[in-house]
């Protein structure tokens, strides 16, 4: 019998594969295939120190069921047995196709033995002036146990041959390369004369070895990069702040659990036992590459290069009004609701809405939640500025946004500095919702402004995340926005909202409730339908309302981006459901959930996947989009190109395998179509 799920640890690893196809792709321009290889390295190290990790606490929980331990066992071994194959085939992306690209266009990166007698000094004089004096390797004894090795640092195991200078044996020793100095560096043209060439730090590192050692001889050697548990856990009883007891936690992130051992192609067994034993690994933990250990380092080589012809056209966003002082973006809210498109539409607009409202004499308050902003954020600089003009100023700052922790607490200390009122959110869940909301004298009133994302306040992520952005005067969108903030910050009972959906209270139970209403539909013999589209389906309530629909008639179609645990097209459970996946360009980051309502469509935006820690675990809000023009808009730019895509879709299938989608006609591809038309 089949079973009910995908499992989502696979489901993300195919998800990855997807990725790597695009790296393969080689109608693409080069330095974007060059990126997608590195985006998959980066996407398998958060796969590892987050969802693999979770899995190794279960598997060494000793008060688990023998049999869930087990079960729990098994289903890790066909994890990394795709996730080898995954990474196997990533190699050979970058060494059969992405680096004899790269050679052809002109651009070499020099190993070694590549490099002639010039080249050789200069990487020699390069190195002994910016390299070495960094560099403190590491002779083990017991006078100098194993070093620290930092979460992915690149590292070198070097064995030794004879005695060290005090006559002992000691033969292993480790180097571990700065941070500071480029993973990759650029060679002077006039030693290059036809092409442009590059040297990998590790490569540089691999041909000084001798150096540090001399006169001993090197035996054998291999770089090395572990990677580490790196979710934060946080005691909510802790007596400090938060953001005191977090920046504790930061300072030991990097030395979590072992997770994941990857050594250069080659390492001898011993070493590899040897690395073993020091993080508690297993054999199976190992990955070998033929290549360089940290790849997603060569990211760097994108830039380095540059060159317009490698890289995808370059685009302007649409504007949807005139920007900047030309413009009273208050006035324009009063004549009606405001849709944005990003990347395709600009995202100033929203930077505009926090700008005039910190130097407009009229506005009294400005209230955002931030959980991605960047440490460069004209955003976050105009809600300092407002709370120096004296206005209310207050940030729900999610302290906790994985990998971002450290530049939320520097934000947080900046606007507390400057008099605004900073909050954390509700203890125990992260505030993922995206609002702000601004109060404004006008007359004898107030009135209020608000706008709800499905994205991060984030200008960088704007030009390379697909989401909707809805900026609104409509009064009672805004009542219950400023509701939902006098929750965040005195965790009050939030009453029934007639608009917004909030999580943990209402998100779920009415995404379940519009399910049901559409098997309803279908029951009574009219047209049920919901479209969707997503980062992530994994939280089993929601599927199984899915399937129950299904089974009742609605015909259902899935845009989901990563993992997806629904088996679609299954007799008996999944007939009516459709599940696509699209990647490319954009990252597909916008949140769209579509139902029919017999004829009287119903259409939700949100940050919130349907995903248990979404639903659950989160404070999130899905928004309705009332204007019946904007809510058709979301539909034709948000779903219906996603559904023709027959070149950067892919559909899953009953066994949770993912194939692409098949062009019947001319080649369809939403992200572009998208760049046309807007």
């Amino acid at each position: 019998m089949q079973k009910e799920f995908v499992d989502r640890e696979l489901s993300q690893l195919h998800f990855n594969r997807r990725v790597l196809s695009l790296a393969q792709d080689e109608k693409l321009p080069l330095l974007e295939r060059l990126r997608y290889l590195c985006i998959v390295g980066n996407n398998m190290d958060e796969f590892f120190e987050v969802r693999i990790a979770e899995l190794f606490t279960t598997l060494r929980g000793e008060n688990a069921p023998l049999n869930q331990r087990e079960s729990d066992a098994l289903r890790y071994q066909h994890i990394e047995q795709s996730a080898h194959a995954l990474v196997k085939e990533q190699y050979a992306t970058y060494n059969d196709s992405i680096v004899p690209a790269l050679r052809e266009s002109g651009v070499r990166l020099l190993h070694h033995h590549d490099r002639t007698g010039a080249q050789q000094i200069w990487v020699t004089d390069y190195f002994e002036k910016n390299v070495r004096p960094l560099i403190t390797p590491i002779a083990l004894d017991p006078a100098h146990p194993f070093p620290q090795v930092s979460n992915k640092s690149l590292n070198f195991i070097v064995e030794l041959a004879g005695h060290n200078v005090f006559g002992q044996t000691s033969n292993i020793a480790i180097l571990k390369a700065p941070r500071v100095v480029p993973r990759v560096i650029e060679l002077p043209q006039a030693l290059c004369k036809a092409f442009r060439g590059f040297v990998l730090l590790s490569s540089m590192i691999r041909s000084n070895l001798e150096v540090f050692f001399a006169p001993r001889q090197i035996v054998a050697y291999s770089q090395f990069r572990a990677t580490r548990d790196s979710e934060l856990w946080i005691d909510m009883h802790d007596p400090r702040n938060l953001r005191q007891a977090l920046r504790g936690k930061l300072t030991t992130r990097s030395f979590g659990r072992a997770v994941r051992l990857e050594v250069s192609h080659g390492c001898p067994q011993h070493l590899q036992d040897l690395l073993l034993n020091q993080f508690e690994l297993m054999p199976t933990d190992v990955y070998a590459v033929d290549g360089p250990v940290n790849i997603v380092r060569l990211d760097a080589l994108v830039g380095l290069i540059n060159d317009p012809k490698q890289r995808f056209p370059s685009f302007k966003p649409s504007e949807s009004f005139v920007s900047n002082c030309d413009s009273d973006v208050f006035a324009r809210l009063r004549d009606g609701d405001l849709l944005l498109h990003h990347p395709f539409e600009s995202f100033d607009p929203v930077l505009d809405f926090v700008s005039a409202s910190a130097s407009d004499n009229e506005v009294m308050s400005i209230k955002m939640t931030i959980y991605r902003t960047g440490s460069e954020s004209a955003l976050m600089q105009a809600l300092v500025s407002a709370a120096q003009r004296g206005k209310e100023v207050t940030v729900v700052l999610e302290l906790k946004a994985r990998f971002d922790e450290e530049t939320n607490i520097n934000w947080a200390e900046r606007l507390e500095k400057v008099g605004a009122q900073v909050v954390y959110g509700v203890v125990g869940l992260k505030t993922h919702a995206k609002m702000a909301l601004v109060h404004r004298r006008e007359g004898s009133k107030l009135r209020a402004y608000a706008h709800f994302g499905t994205g991060n306040y984030n200008s960088n992520t704007a030009r390379s995340y697909t989401d909707f952005g809805l900026m609104t005067a409509n009064p009672a969108m805004c009542r219950e926005a400023s509701l939902v903030f006098n929750h965040l910050t005195s965790s009050t009972r939030l009453p029934r909202l007639e608009h917004l959906w909030v999580a943990p209270f209402s998100l779920a139970r009415n995404v379940i409730a519009a399910i049901a209403a559409e098997a309803d539909i279908a029951r009574a013999g009219k047209r049920g339908r919901i479209v969707a589209k997503m980062n992530a389906l994994v939280d089993e309530s929601i599927v199984r309302a899915l399937y129950e629909a299904s089974n009742a008639g609605v015909q259902i179609d899935l845009i989901v981006r990563g993992a997806c645990v629904l088996r679609p097209g299954a007799k008996g459970l999944s007939e009516n459901i459709r599940v696509r996946s699209v990647v490319g360009r954009f990252l597909e980051h916008s949140r769209i959930y579509c139902f029919g309502n017999a004829g009287q469509p119903r259409v939700y935006l949100s940050s919130a996947d349907w995903m248990g820690r979404n639903l659950f675990r989160r404070v999130e809000v899905a928004f309705p989009v009332l204007d019946s023009r904007l809510a058709y808009r979301v539909v034709a730019e948000g779903i219906e190109p996603y559904l023709r895509d027959n070149t950067n879709a892919w559909e899953l299938n009953e066994k949770g395998e993912y194939t692409r989608a098949k062009r019947r006609k001319k080649p369809r591809i939403a992200q572009d179509e998208l760049l046309a038309l807007l």
